[in-house]
């Protein structure tokens, strides 16, 4: 592998030149943000076990990051409002990081076997009130944070990228084997000598012992 020069390549400058390349979109394409839930976005959150959070921090850098719950778990407070738990993590918390310096996120929630997806875009508070932590609590356990995201875009994104991807069809899967675990990861990374096995069973007892 060798690193390429983005620099040297022909690149798109401005948002007339994109336009040119691209076209205009449709009307009803235009049209599809709300600006809220309505109850077909309600609907799909409901049953969502998956959404992708995108933030930026304040020098303008980005991260994306998963968050998975049961479905029903990510909440609506109501049609201008959705909360989602903050779960134990690693302790990165890099999303948190870039919510406090830069509240603008944007959400994509994800129904298996659902090829479209909710797109929900916002500004974001971090929360700690403890009604609303406890009231997402699992085995006794409630988060020590909320994110709770005032929503201002809603809409649905279309099939194209699952069914070009056939990231549901489970024919199209890759072998496992074939990729390394994270365990193999962190050993490289660490220049360990403990064998994989005993890296993989830790991380596989920390899932899942502390997953609330």
């Amino acid at each position: 592998m060798i690193d390429v020069d983005v620099s040297g390549l022909r690149a798109v400058k401005d948002h007339t030149q994109l336009r040119e390349l691209v076209g205009e979109p449709a009307p009803v394409v235009v049209d599809k943000d709300r600006g809220y839930l309505d109850e077909h976005g309600l609907a799909f959150l409901e049953r969502s076990p998956f959404v992708l959070l995108a933030t930026s921090g304040a020098d303008g850098t980005c991260d994306v990051s998963p968050r998975g719950e049961e479905p029903g778990v990510f909440r609506a407070l109501d049609a201008h409002t959705v909360a989602i738990p903050e779960r134990p993590g690693n302790r990165r918390v890099d999303s948190l990081v870039n919510i406090v310096d830069n509240p603008r996120v944007g959400l994509l929630f994800c129904v298996p076997g659902t090829e479209e997806t909710l797109r929900v875009n916002g500004t974001a508070t971090i929360v700690v009130d403890e009604d609303l932590r406890e009231s997402f609590a699992v085995r006794g356990r409630a988060p020590k944070l909320v994110l709770v995201v005032r929503v201002e875009e809603a809409f649905f994104h279309c099939a194209k990228a699952f069914r070009r991807s056939s990231l549901w069809d489970p024919a199209s899967w890759p072998d496992r084997s074939k990729l390394p675990t994270l365990g193999q990861v962190l050993k490289d990374l660490r220049k360990s000598p403990e064998p994989v096995e005993a890296i993989d069973a830790a991380l596989e007892e920390e899932n899942r012992a502390a997953l609330y």
